[in-house]
């Protein structure tokens, strides 16, 4: 390898490589092999672009051609949070070695996004005060200051949007997010997220558990980086036991889950060196390449099972609470957690202490109860105005077609009857939860350009998930509908004080219904402008649009005219 490209960081294991060293060196690498293709999509939001490398052993770099030639695509992101850049480096020596090498698996096409943050990565410094190296590195939020980890669904960054489109346009079986942990201190240099079994297709994680990831684990293990799970513990420290991390649509690995794609996230544990890390990175990348490599064809065949199922799927669950009574036992190697007197507070403080090294069986809780299962609609219809969520939808691949003329549907609409909101903004929203509904069915007037979206497509999980407004990541979470929460029409007490008699004298029922409402609900007995109100709400003058969540949800078929 006389004549092979060093990396900066080959050269220098104290640092890590800058963004214009970056796109330089694998700039060079696309001049001089054909095998390689540096390919460049939109912008991010400090209007850099987004490149993606993609590797090829047979130079057919178009993913249509080459998804009917049956070859498995993995797609592997690096830097999300440029402050954890052990991808970034791994990533430059593992291309260089496999286009040196003459390595590419004939049947695997390698995609890498060389930098997923570029905002961060230009804003180079010190950040992670809790990890060992390198000496600078990029910061955890872009150029908007979002975790671009938390950016899935709601696509507040051109980021997200892109990477969308890379991910929608390649289609990977499987996906590597190359990150470092925070948290406890421990004997391992790698920890691992992978996807959560129970949440997964069915068909994906029995591969998944039973095949792919014992292997992934003895590997690692033979190239002396063995594993852990990642350690989410239930207390203070790992003896406590740990969680299954719940990755949700709006992590990447989350969001991969509604496509059908396995979705890797390696954290390398922060207080290793990070020659170390970076090492580890590069054997986890690779180990994960020979597997898909071997097992290409079952991979393939399972995809296709996942995502027959998913279009024939009737119920899909929009919730997950851990099964605290379920668990697994795990041989960990830690350290003793020990408590000494701190020299800033004076009080006890917890540290690990590296001379006892220990190695016992801990709990693993990593089983997850599925709630609120909602059965599908025939088909969602989507007003033209919420035209976010129609360039989502398209960006995702999923089939939408328009309605040709104004038209009366019977619906099935939702209005939100409570919800919980958080006290203050998270990632840019106030974020929604604890969401109850009432339904009803009703004629909706829908106009011609209106969307509808028939629910027997691959996409379906991605198509519940996000529409259906009690979904832990849906739209409705993220506040796109929020509009919707608003009254626009009122009254005037001393005005509608008349109205309001003359509607309880002309329905009798009305009245009957408004005394049986003040013996249950005291505050209303005792406010006349809150009867005044109910009488209103009770009324045709009452508008029908206020908290009504606009998606109409189609039961059956029926007569539409679409384009």
């Amino acid at each position: 390898m006389a004549n092979a490209q060093i990396s900066p960081y080959e050269k220098d294991n104290a640092i890590t490589v800058s963004y214009q060293e970056l796109m330089d060196y694998y700039r060079l690498l696309d001049t001089k092999y054909v095998q390689m293709q540096l390919l460049e999509y939109g912008q991010t939001d400090i209007g850099k672009p987004l490149n993606l490398i993609v590797l090829s052993a047979d130079k057919i770099f178009d993913p249509a051609q080459i998804r009917k030639q049956n070859k498995r695509i993995i797609l592997i992101n690096n830097g999300i949070h440029p402050g954890e850049p052990e991808g970034i480096d791994a990533s430059m020596i593992l291309v260089r070695d496999l286009l040196e090498k003459n390595s590419i698996p004939k049947n695997v096409v390698i995609c890498i996004i060389p930098i997923y943050n570029v905002d961060g990565m230009l804003n180079r410094g010190q950040s992670r005060v809790n990890q060992n190296g390198p000496e600078s590195y990029g910061f955890r939020g872009n150029y908007q200051n979002l975790d671009l980890n938390r950016d899935f669904i709601k696509a507040d960054s051109r980021n997200s949007r892109v990477f969308q489109m890379i991910f929608n346009t390649w289609q990977p079986e499987v996906f590597i997010d190359n990150h470092t942990s925070n948290g406890a201190d421990y004997q391992y240099i790698m920890t691992l997220i992978a996807p959560q079994k129970d949440k997964l297709n069915p068909v994906l994680s029995e591969y998944l558990s039973s095949r792919m990831l014992p292997d992934l684990y003895k590997k690692m293990k033979s190239s002396n980086f063995e594993m852990t799970p990642y350690v989410n513990n239930i207390e203070e420290t790992p003896d406590s036991g740990i969680t299954g991390f719940l990755e949700t649509p709006r992590y990447s690995t989350g969001y991969a889950a509604l496509h059908n794609t396995i979705g890797f996230m390696p954290e390398t544990h922060m207080l290793k060196s990070y020659p170390q890390r970076v090492e580890g990175t590069y054997k986890f990348m690779e180990h994960v390449i020979e597997i898909v490599k071997r097992d290409a064809d079952l991979i393939a065949t399972n995809k296709q099972k996942a995502d027959a199922d998913v279009r024939a799927q009737v119920s899909f669950p929009l919730q997950w609470t851990l099964d605290d009574r379920s668990f697994s036992l795990f041989r960990f190697k830690g350290y003793m957690a020990k408590y000494k007197t701190s020299e800033v507070s004076g009080i006890q403080r917890l540290y690990y202490d590296r001379n006892e090294p220990y190695e016992k069986d801990i709990r693993i809780f990593d089983h997850y109860i599925p709630l609120d299962l909602i059965k599908k609609p025939f088909a969602y219809i989507i007003p033209q105005s919420w035209q976010k969520v129609i360039d989502l939808m398209l960006l995702n691949n999923v089939q939408i077609q328009r309605l040709v003329s104004d038209m009366e549907i019977d619906s099935e609409m939702y209005y939100i009857e409570d919800y919980k909101t958080v006290n203050k903004p998270f990632e840019g929203h106030y974020l929604h939860s604890q969401v109850k509904l009432r339904t009803e069915m009703q004629s909706v007037k829908y106009y011609e350009g209106d969307y509808i979206i028939y629910t027997d497509q691959v996409k379906n999980r991605y198509i519940v998930e996000t529409l259906e407004p009690q979904g832990v990541d849906s739209f409705f979470a993220w506040n796109f509908f929020d509009s919707v929460l608003g009254q626009k029409e009122h009254f005037s007490d001393y005005v509608f004080e008349d109205e309001a008699a003359r509607l309880l004298k002309q329905d009798p029922e009305l009245m009957v219904r408004l005394e049986e409402e003040k013996k249950i609900n005291p505050e209303l007995l005792q406010s006349p402008s809150a009867q005044l109100d109910w009488v209103y709400r009770n009324s045709k003058h009452y508008e029908r649009t206020h908290m009504r969540y606009p998606v109409g949800r189609l039961i059956s078929p029926a007569k539409i005219e679409l384009n």
